[in-house]
């Protein structure tokens, strides 16, 4: 028999032993999530930054579950968010509000995230490294290293030339000239000097290959081997080069996981003298091609000229020798050059320089420890991490593309951290929910350790031990 709707919406006033504990599913993502991950950090975390008068706020464990489903569910905007919690009970469960309670106003994200600055969630996603580390997930030992430019939440129609816009500034935009008149800001990022973008000065304008030039941020990344969790994120403009992080990358992976790395793997962006020689000193295998190519315009390479040890010169393809003229303590290293009569008059001259001084050739202080570097990087177990390299961080950016990661949501750089900070956070998350089986045991462990985070001699084992009865009278 055909059943049919009755016309007219029958709604109930009441319902009796109804919950919304009963509507969200055992298996759903968000139960698995309040279950690991322990948000009540933050009123320690953020307690200087309220008063003791004034209207009560929004207690910042909801603040922090907020911006979580914005990052998760790679919501639009703040406003839909808000305006999308009442028609989602998973949502409303998750944040621990009644049906008939009111939703926060929207503002007070943008305040919070004024109000804590950008450390509370730096805090927040070392803690879910941390954890990562205690289930095992993380091995420490080898690390990945890429960037990808962002797009930031300015226009290409906000670019202007900066010697333009100095004429225009008014008086009270002395800040902000003073940022157009250095190579550097306070944070130690570079500025482009002909364009600015007048929406987000922090943003630097990059143009990719024949597309148009757009204001753009780099995440820079640092993944472990095991489970490919993110243990280091940093983000800068888009115009500093990756090479530059690779010291503060390994940093942040063992503060971060209280591990020394072993091997780092990255692309030729990275393969530079400074890098090679941070490896050697920390005592890591750096699987790094070198950004050293051989020149594709038939001009004879370096290996093409003989260091003589004995003279200290080195011998050209025609016979002729390099003295050392200078020091370049910039680069420290040596310069090489030939007398400028012989080398005017070498009949191998187009094959070996278009400069009118000369050929000239650099010797590193160090150039026979990088030279073992480079030849380290070739060999076969440094091509086949190479290899993986590629694929690995690719599915760590593609993942993240599907939390709304190549557009900025909001403006300034700080802002632009945040957002990767949680992006990071919780794609080590949904790898925790993966493979955690007892999360109610790991969110004790991380309880019980907030106050030494991430600083500890306690065995692991032995402290989920002591856990579990006490977990066990938590219930369902």
């Amino acid at each position: 028999m055909m059943g049919r709707q009755p016309k007219g919406q029958q709604v109930k006033m009441f319902y009796h032993g109804f919950s919304p504990e009963q509507r969200v599913r055992p298996d759903h993502p968000l139960r698995k999530i309040n279950q690991l991950i322990d948000f009540d950090f933050t009123y320690k975390e953020v307690a200087d930054s309220y008063g003791v008068n004034g209207n009560v706020s929004v207690p910042p464990p909801v603040i922090l579950k907020l911006m979580l489903l914005l990052v998760l569910y790679n919501v639009r905007s703040e406003r839909e968010l808000m305006v999308t919690i009442p028609e989602r009970i998973d949502w409303t469960w998750f944040l621990g509000l009644d049906l008939d309670e009111p939703v926060p106003d929207h503002s007070v994200l943008s305040k919070a995230r004024t109000r804590w600055g950008s450390d509370t969630f730096k805090s927040f996603f070392e803690r879910i490294v941390w954890q990562c580390v205690e289930a095992g997930l993380v091995d420490g030992s080898k690390i990945f290293m890429d960037s990808s430019l962002i797009q930031a939440d300015a226009s290409r129609n906000s670019v202007r030339m900066t010697k333009g816009l100095r004429r225009r500034l008014r008086h009270n935009y002395r800040e902000f000239e003073s940022r157009l008149d250095g190579d550097q800001t306070a944070d130690g990022e570079k500025v482009n000097k002909t364009y600015v973008s007048t929406t987000d000065p922090d943003a630097a304008i990059i143009r990719r290959k024949k597309g148009a030039a757009k204001p753009t941020y780099k995440v820079h990344r640092a993944v472990d081997i095991r489970s490919e969790i993110i243990t280091a994120a940093e983000v800068t403009s888009g115009d500093i080069n990756e090479g530059h992080m690779l010291s503060e990358l390994i940093d942040k992976h063992g503060q971060n996981t209280q591990k020394q790395a072993e091997v780092v793997i990255a692309d030729s962006q990275y393969g530079t003298a400074r890098n090679y020689l941070g490896c050697l000193d920390r005592g890591i295998e750096a699987h790094i091609p070198s950004m050293k190519k051989a020149p594709s315009n038939g001009i004879f390479s370096e290996e093409s000229f003989v260091y003589d040890p004995q003279d200290d010169t080195y011998l050209c393809p025609a016979g002729n020798r390099l003295k050392c003229s200078r020091y370049k303590k910039r680069d420290t290293a040596f310069e090489y050059r030939c007398l400028p009569g012989l080398c005017k008059a070498c009949s191998l001259r187009d094959q070996c320089t278009t400069s009118k001084s000369g050929r000239t050739i650099q010797r590193h202080i160090r150039h026979d420890e990088i030279e073992l570097m480079r030849q380290k990087a070739q060999e076969p177990v440094s091509k086949k991490d190479i290899r993986t390299r590629q694929h690995l961080m690719e599915r760590s950016f593609a993942r993240a593309v599907r939390l709304g990661f190549k557009l900025s949501r909001w403006r300034r750089l700080w802002r632009v951290q945040i957002q990767e900070y949680l992006t990071a956070a919780i794609q080590n998350i949904l790898v925790l929910v993966q493979y955690v089986k007892e999360p109610r045991i790991a969110k004790a462990v991380a309880m019980h350790r907030q106050e030494k985070w991430p600083h500890t001699g306690a065995d692991t084992n032995s402290l989920i031990e002591l856990m579990r009865p006490s977990v066990h009278l938590l219930g369902a």
